[in-house]
Parts: structure tokens; C-alpha cells; sequence
């Protein structure tokens, strides 16, 4: 009798999607490709991933390249740290491993941005240590497999769902096994109408067996999320405009922006515009006239955007909150990464 292992891998052998970071072998392209798939959909990954490696091949590239230019080619992607956290420990494996991505999992976890997942991913493909993945596919699977009744968007029954995952996995090919119980997650065992009619496991599955695939996995609640309204600046100051850049490691870490902030409650939009300018950069502005209005979704608050022209009065830039600061022609915009937000009321505004 075929164990789960064996069936899967045989389904994932005719079923397998052709996607460019399963044509090689290279531990460092593997890496990139999985750091790229954490909270991305592949076709989404996919353009990103070829211009990536295009412009930093290796690991030495990436490890010497300018950090603006290296976001830059992650604008659009979100979640920046990945790319800030990747190169700071693309820099630490040039400087302590000679170039060689490590292939023990106990050095490579200790790298930058590398936690559970990404070690598991890149270690049992790369190099075929048998550590199993556990990430929003596989805990589905695992769920409807066996009626597991722990939650699956709960931290604290992170260790329950990896050590079922490491009991079925193949031991003689890890790497493959990781990646077909992925791939049966994103294709087959869905959220929403599960094409279990296509699935290699229905008869080891309880929840298929019981009927009550419906039923997982369970989830809790998660809360409303907030609308926050927030107000940016586009500073004209002759025939150049001020950008600033956010700090690293917090909220968007290391991208450019026309600045701004959050509107306090019942404060004017124009208001709040003119007092951000004047907190974070210490200098006066004249708001010249309404840009557009922009709605945008971050994992943890809605965003509505007003964005503003204004022009530049007096004072000399002091900075307070961002890390940065330039004046830049328009032509010169194309090389600083931006947020989503700003992409998007660009989008509607003629420069003058």
C-alpha cells in the first residue's frame, strides 16, 4: 500500500507547475524565490523573481549593491524587510562563508529573515536535509487530513502542525515532498472549493471521508481591520521635489516617499498636511491644490491617502522621523522605491 508521501510525490511528478525557480539548483536562487513566495502569490513572484536574479545573480551582487537599488527592484512586491533582510544576509554570507549559502540549517537559520519556513524550504531543497514546511497550504492540508481542530492562524499551535508535517514527510526526497504538499495546498485542497474530485489523498483524507471538508481549517476570528486616513506631500521647490526616506525596520523600512502622515481626528486634510511637514522636516509649505485620493490595503489597516501639491516657503530641512532626504528632478523618480500608495495617486498627477 502507498503511504501519503509516495502518492503525493507520484501526483506532484505529473502535476508540478513549471515555475523558473525549479529549473536550477542554485541555493541562492532557491532562496530568493521562497523569501519572494512568503505572503505573495506565485504569478505575482513570478516577473519579480526573473528581474531580481537578472540584476543580482549571485550572492556577491546582491551583497555590494546599492540598498536603494536593490528595493527598488522589490517596489510593488510589499513586505520590504524581505529585501533589506536579504541582502544583510547576503553581506553576512560573503563576509563569513565565503560566498556559499550554508547548508547547515542550524548557521543558515541564523542569517537575517530566516525563520522556520525559509529554512526548511531552502535547506530540504537545496540540500535535502528532512526538515518539512509548514505554511498556509500546508496547514490546510494537514487540517482537512486529519480534522485537526487547532486553528491555523494561531502562533501557539505552530509546533502541532510542524510536527505532523515532519511525521509524513518522504525522508528519501524531502525537498520534492515539501514542494508537492505546497503545491497541493495552492491547486487542489483550496480554501474555498477544494477540487477534491482531482485529489490524490481522498481516502487518507478524514475530512473528505466525514464530509466536512467545509468545516476546515478552522480559523480564529480575526478582528475588524481599522481605516486610517492619511495625507502626503508633493514638495515643489523650484523644478525639484523633496522625497524622504522611511527608517529600517519599521513600517515600510528604507523606502522613499512624499512625506506625510496620519490625519489626527477632525483635523483638516490640508491642516494635517502642513503640521507633518513641519514636525518631520522642520520647514514651512503652501498647499497649492488637491492631488487625488487613493485607498490602499496593508495586513493590518486600510489606507486612504489624500495627496497634495504644495509648494515649498521657507526654513531649512531638520530632520525628525525620516532617515533621508533629497530634492530630486522629476526625471530622477524612477530610481527610488516607493510605496504602493505613492505609485498609486502618482498615477493621477501631472508634474508642473
Amino acid at each position: 500500500m502507498k503511504t501519503i508521501a509516495q502518492k503525493l510525490l507520484n501526483w506532484f511528478q505529473v502535476n508540478r507547475r513549471s515555475l523558473p525557480w525549479r529549473n536550477t539548483t542554485d541555493p541562492y536562487a532557491i532562496w530568493v524565490s521562497e523569501v519572494m513566495l512568503q505572503q505573495t502569490q506565485v504569478n505575482t513572484v513570478i516577473p519579480y523573481y526573473e528581474r531580481f536574479l537578472n540584476s543580482f545573480p549571485n550572492i556577491a551582487t546582491l551583497a555590494k549593491s546599492d540598498p536603494d537599488h536593490v528595493l527598488k527592484h522589490w517596489e510593488g512586491l510589499g513586505y520590504y524587510a524581505r529585501a533589506i533582510n536579504l541582502q544583510k544576509a547576503s553581506q553576512i554570507v560573503v563576509d563569513q562563508f565565503s560566498g556559499s549559502v550554508p547548508k547547515d540549517p542550524s548557521l543558515f537559520k541564523q542569517l537575517p529573515g530566516v525563520g522556520d519556513y525559509i529554512n526548511a524550504a531552502v535547506q530540504s531543497i537545496a540540500f535535502g536535509h528532512r526538515i518539512a514546511v509548514v505554511d498556509g497550504n500546508v496547514r490546510r492540508v494537514l487540517s482537512r487530513l486529519y480534522e485537526m481542530t487547532e486553528t491555523v492562524n494561531e502562533s501557539k499551535h505552530a509546533k502541532i502542525f510542524a510536527n505532523k508535517a515532519q511525521t509524513l514527510l518522504c525522508k528519501q526526497n524531502p525537498g520534492d515532498f515539501n514542494q508537492a504538499i505546497m503545491e497541493l495546498g495552492a491547486l487542489i485542497c483550496m480554501p474555498r472549493k477544494p477540487q477534491c474530485n482531482k485529489c490524490p489523498l481522498t481516502k487518507d483524507c478524514n475530512a473528505f471521508i466525514h464530509e466536512t471538508i467545509s468545516t476546515f481549517p478552522m480559523r480564529k476570528k480575526k478582528a475588524v481591520v481599522p481605516t486610517q486616513n492619511w495625507v502626503a506631500a508633493v514638495i515643489q521647490k523650484d523644478n525639484k521635489y523633496l522625497l524622504t526616506q522611511r527608517k529600517t525596520g519599521g513600517f515600510l523600512g528604507g523606502l522613499w516617499e512624499f512625506p506625510g502622515g496620519k490625519i489626527f481626528n477632525n483635523e483638516r486634510y490640508q491642516n494635517a498636511c502642513v503640521r507633518h511637514i513641519k514636525e518631520q522636516l522642520q520647514i514651512k509649505i503652501q498647499i497649492k491644490r488637491h492631488i487625488a485620493q487613493i485607498k490602499h490595503k496593508y495586513t493590518h489597516f486600510n489606507q486612504t491617502m489624500d495627496a497634495f501639491l504644495c509648494r515649498y516657503q521657507s526654513g531649512s530641512i531638520v530632520l525628525n522621523g525620516p532617515s533621508n532626504y533629497k530634492w530630486i528632478n522629476w526625471s530622477e523618480l524612477d530610481r527610488f522605491a516607493l510605496p504602493k500608495s505613492n505609485l498609486k495617486f502618482l498615477k493621477k498627477f501631472q508634474y508642473e
